[in-house]
């Protein structure tokens, strides 16, 4: 962290800090008694295995986090929070984490029915209408969204206030959410006639038949979109094409099969749609910087 907080933002996150230290219960902690809100702690620096990161808003009280989307980095401290609005495949380096000062974050997972919802009861909300850009942006904090935020997490230590309290404060998370500089990026994948919400579709379409070859024409007319506006939409909001995607889903679930269901490469290649197994081991070492044998041994190594 560059720069202090100001006074308001330093005292929410010196408790926060205190509650998450409280709550969590390891790095990868499981969901907290509030629904969709996850609390980590990290005692060291750590590299991230590559994932699928859902919509969700994602907050640091301490420490700082750098996460790659294709050749862009995007870093985010208690100075800012960072939102994922899109499913998107990200990996990550967790910085200025030692057991002395662990790096504690929150992650409260979004739904665009959610927002849907709350669009839907409340009009417009002023939301600034702007061009939309990538599904992921960094931000920075304000106290009334930490405010809203620390209600939600100090429900932890209040359990029956929970089922009637949490709705409240969730919608006043995303409404600030809504309100604030990129808002737009949330608003529209919540609208059904957007283009960034059509974008959001083919996602999903890729994210339930990755292993199925993809044909870009399928897919535009199955989103209602032509096939340039789909290959333009979804580039500026994923910074990759639907091929890329879809070939990072690929190599991504390969990755997880080898090393957690034991697969051979060339079984999980096929498992997710490659035909050929040395292109799979080519884009493979070009994503991960090893052949996949060499790969998994040295996760494999490294979690021992």
């Amino acid at each position: 962290m560059t720069q202090p907080l100001d006074p308001s933002l330093e005292l929410q996150r010196q408790e926060l800090a205190g509650l998450i230290l409280r709550h969590a219960s390891g790095p990868h902690g499981p969901v907290s008694a509030v629904e969709d809100l996850y609390l980590s702690a990290y005692r060291e620096n750590v590299r991230s295995v590559p994932t699928l990161a859902q919509p969700a808003l994602c907050i640091l009280a301490q420490g700082s986090k750098a996460l790659f989307l294709g050749d862009e980095q995007y870093a985010y401290d208690p100075l800012h929070y960072m939102v994922v609005s899109v499913t998107l495949p990200l990996s990550g380096v967790r910085l200025d984490a030692t057991p002395e000062n662990p790096s504690l974050g929150l992650r409260l997972d979004l739904d665009a029915a959610e927002i849907s919802q709350l669009i839907a009861e409340n009009g417009p909300m002023l939301v600034p209408n702007r061009p939309s850009g990538r599904g992921l942006y960094v931000e920075r904090s304000d106290p009334q969204l930490l405010d809203a935020l620390l209600r939600l997490v100090r429900l932890l230590d209040t359990p029956r206030d929970i089922a009637m309290l949490a709705p409240l404060f969730r919608r006043e998370i995303l409404y600030r959410l809504l309100r604030g500089p990129q808002g737009h990026r949330l608003y529209e994948i919540a609208l059904a006639n957007s283009q960034t919400h059509r974008v959001c579709q083919a996602i999903a379409w890729l994210n339930q038949h990755y292993q199925q070859p993809l044909r870009i024409e399928d897919l535009a007319r199955e989103v209602n979109l032509s096939t340039s506006t789909l290959h333009h939409r979804f580039k500026a909001v994923t910074s990759m094409s639907p091929l890329q995607y879809q070939k990072q889903l690929r190599l991504q679930e390969a990755r997880r099969l080898m090393l957690n269901d034991g697969l051979e490469a060339a079984v999980a290649a096929y498992r997710v749609g490659y035909e050929s197994p040395s292109q799979f081991s080519r884009e493979y070492s070009r994503l991960y910087g090893a052949p996949p044998l060499r790969d998994v041994a040295r996760l494999r190594a490294s979690a021992g």
